[in-house]
């Protein structure tokens, strides 16, 4: 556990209704348990209603922030199983999600691996379909960033950290996807995680939100590749959220702010961007969108 100073249930929602929250100092990669107050998941809170009965879902990145509560939602929407990739160094983050899948009585499957390594991509996926017997959706949510100094200004950027930006960013959506195609069928649906910096790019995360546009560039063309297969695709561009990765690669001085700059003027949690996946991986709802960027900004424009 962190030794950050720890906060009511009150004081949490305060802090979150103003857009900051506190941490603790950490490095990348990150850990949900350090985080002050803790991001709500929906835990407690997501109801599911049988929209996904009986698929078969892989998320990248599923161990911790939007990836937990996507997981958390799909299971609770009656998918039969949900394949979680993660860092190997972020497991208990990854058992902690597993553990709220199976709850929900879905199977849980953990694959970890670096997706920025173009076999463990393949792998991932043939790990996921071997033990969950098939593929419906497949969420690819991985994503990194560096925000401290000067890390993604052009005077900052240092090869080792683009390289990864890129390979986790972009990279790894195109491997992941290309591996888990054949698996696919007709009703199956594909989620990209962009970025509101794909619109509103930030001066200091050069690298990331170059890679954000490409996602959505990618999401439309494979919307028009995959549509004759009855594979839809799509992307949600969530805003400030609250995860791990804020903390963990931002200065602590911008977290105290972080999201006050939306219209709703505070970051969103986790758990309010997950019903958007649910509606794009949903055959019941979302039978006829194919090719949308679904934002989830707290009023940020996405077009």
């Amino acid at each position: 556990m962190g030794t950050g100073t720890h906060m009511s249930d009150a004081q949490q929602m305060t802090s979150v209704q103003r857009g900051g929250f506190h941490s603790p100092e950490q490095e990348w990669p990150d850990a949900t348990d350090e985080m002050r107050p803790r991001p709500d998941h929906g835990e407690q809170s997501y109801e599911g209603h049988q929209r996904l009965k009986g698929l078969r879902a892989l998320i990248t990145g599923g161990d911790s922030g939007i990836g937990r509560a996507v997981a958390i939602a799909f299971a609770r929407e009656g998918a039969a199983g949900v394949a979680i990739s993660y860092l190997p160094v972020e497991q208990q983050d990854a058992e902690e999600t597993a553990s709220w899948v199976q709850d929900a009585g879905a199977t849980a499957v953990l694959v970890p691996g670096d997706l920025t390594d173009e076999d463990v991509c393949k792998r991932v996926v043939d790990v996921a379909v071997g033990e969950l017997g098939g593929l419906d959706i497949l969420v690819n949510n991985a994503g990194f960033h560096l925000a401290t100094g000067d890390a993604g200004t052009v005077q900052g950027l240092q090869p080792e950290t683009v390289h990864r930006v890129l390979n986790a960013n972009f990279e790894a959506v195109l491997w992941v996807t290309q591996a888990a195609l054949p698996h696919l069928r007709e009703g199956s649906a594909i989620i990209n995680t962009s970025s509101i910096q794909s619109y509103e790019p930030s001066g200091h995360l050069l690298d990331y939100a170059a890679t954000k546009a490409a996602i959505n560039s990618i999401t439309v063309n494979l919307a028009e590749q995959l549509g004759p297969q009855g594979i839809r695709v799509n992307a949600v561009a969530p805003g400030p959220i609250g995860t791990p990765l804020q903390p963990a690669t931002r200065e602590p001085e911008d977290l105290e702010s972080f999201g006050s700059e939306t219209p709703l003027g505070r970051a969103g949690q986790p758990a309010e961007v997950a019903p958007a996946y649910v509606f794009l991986a949903s055959p019941r709802d979302a039978s006829y969108v194919s090719g949308t960027i679904l934002g989830v900004t707290g009023g940020r424009a996405t077009f």
